[in-house]
């Protein structure tokens, strides 16, 4: 059973910082591109952050500068450093995996919070 699990969220002063993780397991994850979502109480769920499989980042225009996604493929895990933390930015923050071998997969941690509040 193919599995994303998220870790590293937790309420942070603003100004502050978190580095979310996200560790899959039984995908071929150099085959996926990868990415991080987030989804604030009565808003819709919106894409933060993506790497596909050859490192090429996009980013949403409120957290650029801000935010920055990256992989290890060695150990099956996506990252998200989160710097400048504002309160806006308190949400669920899920990770999500797109790709593979034949077709096109689609794969959701269970979700994260991040709460910015002082």
């Amino acid at each position: 059973q193919v599995q994303l699990v998220e870790s590293g969220g937790g309420l942070v002063q603003p100004g502050g910082s978190l580095r979310l993780s996200c560790e899959t397991s039984r995908i071929i994850f150099r085959l996926y591109a990868m990415a991080w979502y987030r989804q604030a109480p009565g808003k819709q769920r919106e894409l933060v952050a993506r790497i596909d499989t050859g490192g090429n980042t996009d980013y949403v225009d409120s957290v650029k500068g801000r935010f920055t996604i990256s992989r290890d493929n060695a150990k099956n895990t996506v990252y998200l450093e989160m710097n400048s933390l504002k309160p806006e930015d308190t949400a669920v923050y899920y990770c999500n995996a797109e790709g593979g071998l034949v077709g096109i997969n689609k794969y959701w941690g269970q979700g994260t919070q991040v709460a910015v509040s002082s």
